[in-house]
């Protein structure tokens, strides 16, 4: 089969290769691909640094797999061969305290699709049969852009305890995870600031936009006394995370899902413990928040965008100019 083998760290240790067709281990199933996504973390496997530096050459890239299952291993019931799936990166352990509970995403020996093992940008992947979700109704691309960033969202905004009413404000709005936030929060009942570099010419009625400009100042975009009961940062900026935790209101919650641009982040001690303020930080999701994403994506609530497309013979190309194509989900479709 081919895949998009990454043999050292860098893009030109990167190439389209044949490799043994993978066999699914007990539990397992194996997915004949037909999309996957291009990923930070997997900019990050290509150049070996954060969390993508736990993975151990050769290792073939993709994190978010959409196909259909055509195998299956031991203890897998085989009606689910021919089920059209997709794939959740992160694979909890199903022993600890917390997967017990359901809290899968809080599990400390997850896994991950493309990192810990081999990905999906493949024409065939294998993986545990849990994290493969049965996606009916729709397609693989839409469900490739919908299966790893609306389901962080979705975790978060519950981490931030966000109700109908709420000030809420989402930071990084412009990005897959922000647009995913602020539409989901409208379906909440939550009053949405979005807060982007730049404008948004299609948000959903009532929600408002402010525009922080390059530079990123939240405090100059927002008007004198702005407060917020909660706040979502997508943005991966540890300076913008700052700011809006400093424009928490009394008890405010903030959930933060990144910090691939700056990582050093300052708050002011005092007006945060005095003020009863919270702070979470989201890097996954449960499998039943996984569930919910997949749901919402097919009842309309949140409409993931697809931007630019690739063949999987073009994956150089697709690395390489992400993030700069057009907004939405970079898809390669592999099949």
């Amino acid at each position: 089969m081919r895949a998009a083998l990454l043999q050292a760290h860098g893009l030109d240790g990167l190439e389209l290769a044949h490799v043994d067709a993978p066999e699914p281990a007990a539990g397992e199933v194996v997915i004949r691909v037909e999309t996957v996504g291009v990923n930070q973390l997997d900019l990050n496997v290509i150049a070996g640094h954060g969390p993508g530096a736990a993975a151990k050459l050769p290792r073939v890239l993709g994190i978010d797999p959409a196909g259909e299952i055509v195998g299956v291993g031991e203890g897998v019931d085989a009606a689910r061969i021919g089920q059209h799936v997709v794939v959740k990166p992160n694979i909890p352990c199903g022993r600890c305290d917390a997967c017990a509970a359901g809290r899968e995403s809080t599990c400390p020996s997850q896994r991950v699709v493309g990192v810990h093992r081999d990905g999906g940008a493949a024409e065939y992947v294998t993986v545990p049969a849990v994290v493969a979700f049965e996606r009916s109704g729709l397609t693989a691309a839409t469900a490739t852009a919908a299966v790893h960033s609306l389901p962080i969202v979705v975790n978060a905004i519950d981490a931030a305890g966000v109700r109908a009413g709420d000030r809420l404000l989402v930071t990084g709005a412009g990005g897959v995870l922000g647009r995913a936030a602020i539409e989901y929060a409208v379906h909440l009942g939550a009053e949405v600031t979005a807060a982007t570099r730049h404008p948004l010419a299609d948000a959903p009625d009532g929600v408002r936009v402010v525009v922080t400009g390059p530079s990123a100042d939240l405090a100059a975009a927002l008007d004198a006394g702005d407060r917020f009961d909660a706040a979502v940062d997508v943005s991966g900026s540890a300076a913008l995370l700052g700011q809006a935790v400093a424009a928490l209101d009394w008890g405010g919650r903030a959930a933060f899902c990144s910090a691939s641009v700056d990582t050093r982040l300052t708050i002011d001690a005092r007006d945060f413990y005095l003020s009863r303020k919270r702070l979470i930080g989201v890097a996954s999701a449960d499998l039943a928040q996984v569930r919910r994403a997949i749901d919402l994506v097919r009842a309309g609530v949140v409409v993931p965008r697809i931007g630019a497309r690739y063949p999987l013979d073009a994956v150089h190309r697709a690395y390489r100019e992400f993030p700069t194509t057009t907004p939405g989900k970079v898809i390669i479709d592999v099949r």
